[in-house]
């Protein structure tokens, strides 16, 4: 079946960067709208970044300047690269996909900003 899979989360000090990938599984990534989303305890899954097959980004207010989003389409992933890491950055961060009627997300994976 489909699959998203995450990586690249872990446990950071504020200021620090980290760089989430998500690598797609039978689909045709390059039609797919992708992006990411996080989910703080406590609190509703957000939007974080997402970008287009044809590469327009979109990104949330609060990353804005800090977070880049890309996709490499040879390699059936996308990356949110995330600079300046704050506190309220801490969440689990999901990769979805999405065509048409098609919605798929991944398991997830773990920032934590902590110092």
């Amino acid at each position: 079946q489909v699959q998203l899979v995450e990586s690249g989360g872990g446990l950071v000090q504020p200021g620090g960067s980290l760089r989430l990938s998500c690598t797609a599984s039978r689909i045709n990534f390059n039609v797919y709208d992708m992006g990411w989303y996080r989910q703080a305890p406590g609190k509703q899954r957000e939007l974080v970044a997402s970008i287009t097959r044809g590469g327009t980004t979109n990104f949330a207010d609060s990353v804005k300047g800090r977070f880049t989003i890309s996709r490499d389409n040879s390699k059936n992933t996308v990356y949110l690269q995330m600079n300046n890491l704050k506190f309220e950055d801490t969440a689990v961060y999901y990769c979805n996909g999405r065509w048409l009627r098609s919605d798929y997300w991944g398991q997830g994976t773990q920032v934590t900003v902590s110092s």
